[in-house]
C-alpha cells in the first residue's frame, strides 16, 4: 500500500460504477487507479473525486501495468472556485492535460507537481489571464529544460510535446482582449 498527496487531473468512467482516476503527485508523479464502486451513492468515494481535487490517497500496486487499485482518498482542497467559470475551468484543465502529456507515468516530479499547485490555486483565487497561461507554458518549459528565451514556451513545448491540447485555441480566444469587447458589447 502507498500514500501520497495527489492531485485529480483526469476522471474517465470504466464502467456503470467504477472511474479511472488520473492524479499527480510530488512522490509518485503520474499515478493512474480505479476506484471500484466510485459512483454508487453509498461508496466511501462519494464526494471525494472530482477533477482538481486535492489531498491524500492510498493505492495498492496493480501485479502487472499502471492501473492501481485506489484504496483510501481523503480530500483537504477541492477548489471550489476553479467551478465558478467555464474559462477558469477550461485554463485548470488545459494546464493538467498538458502537463501530463509531459510525463512519464509513475516518475516523481516535485518541481513539476509544486507547478501544478500553485497554478490550480491561482486560478481558483484570481480571473484567468493570458498571463497566467503563458506564465505555465514558461515555467513547464523551464521545468522540462525546453525553454529558448528567443522564442514563446508554446513553441518550445510543441516542438518536444509534438502537439499542444487542443483547449488551448479556445482558451486563447475566450482570454484575448478582443473577446471583452465582443461579450460586453452583447
Amino acid at each position: 500500500m502507498h500514500s501520497t498527496e495527489a492531485t485529480v487531473i483526469r476522471l474517465t468512467r470504466l464502467t456503470e460504477t467504477s472511474l479511472i482516476v488520473h492524479w499527480f503527485s510530488e512522490s509518485h508523479g503520474l499515478v493512474k487507479t480505479v476506484a471500484k464502486g466510485a459512483r454508487r451513492p453509498k461508496s466511501p468515494f462519494a464526494g471525494q473525486i472530482d477533477l482538481f481535487f486535492g489531498g491524500e490517497i492510498a493505492f495498492a500496486l496493480a501485479r502487472s501495468g499502471e492501473l492501481h487499485s485506489l484504496r483510501e482518498v481523503s480530500i483537504r482542497n477541492w477548489r471550489e472556485g476553479l467551478r465558478r467559470s467555464y474559462t477558469s475551468t477550461l485554463l485548470a484543465s488545459y494546464c493538467c492535460q498538458l502537463l501530463e502529456s509531459a510525463v512519464e507515468p509513475e516518475h516523481p516530479e516535485p518541481g513539476l507537481h509544486q507547478l501544478l499547485i500553485r497554478a490550480l490555486d491561482h486560478f481558483e483565487a484570481k480571473p484567468p489571464t493570458l498571463r497566467a497561461l503563458y506564465h505555465f507554458e514558461t515555467e513547464l518549459a523551464k521545468l522540462l529544460g525546453i525553454f529558448q528565451a528567443s522564442c514563446p514556451a508554446e513553441v518550445s513545448l510543441r516542438d518536444a510535446l509534438g502537439t499542444l491540447p487542443a483547449a488551448r485555441r479556445d482558451l486563447l480566444e475566450r482570454l484575448s482582449p478582443a473577446s471583452d469587447f465582443r461579450s460586453s458589447a452583447e
